[in-house]
C-alpha cells in the first residue's frame, strides 16, 4: 500500500517556498545528511504563528517535533505563540497538547 502525502509542504513549489521564506523563518532537522522535518513560522503584531511542523514518519516520536518547536519559539521574542494544524488531526493535537501542558 502506497500513501500519499498531500500537505502544503510536501506539495508545495520551489517559488512557492521562496516567496513564504520572504517573511517567515523556516527551520529544517538533518539527520545523516536527511532533511527529517520542518518548521514555519512568522512574527506579526507581536504574535508568533507556528505552523507546518512536519517530521518524516520514520523519525516521529524521537522528539525531532519538540526540538524544531522550541527552536522556533527561541526565534523569536515573542509572549504569545499561536499554533496552527488541522481539527481533525488528532496525532498532532495531542502532540501540542502534551507539549504545552509540560511548559504551561
Amino acid at each position: 500500500m502506497s500513501i500519499i502525502y498531500n500537505i502544503l509542504p510536501l506539495t508545495q513549489t520551489l517559488e512557492e517556498l521562496f516567496e513564504e521564506a520572504k517573511n517567515s523563518t523556516i527551520l529544517k532537522a538533518v539527520v545523516e545528511n536527511k532533511m527529517v522535518g520542518s518548521v514555519r513560522a512568522f512574527e506579526k503584531d507581536g504574535s508568533c504563528f507556528i505552523g507546518r511542523l512536519i517530521v518524516h514518519p520514520d523519525y516521529q516520536n524521537s522528539g525531532i517535533g519538540r526540538k524544531l518547536m522550541a527552536d522556533i519559539e527561541n526565534n523569536f521574542g515573542c509572549i504569545r505563540f499561536e499554533l496552527f494544524t488541522g481539527h481533525l488531526d488528532k496525532k498532532n493535537l495531542a502532540f501540542y497538547d502534551k507539549l504545552y501542558k509540560k511548559h504551561y
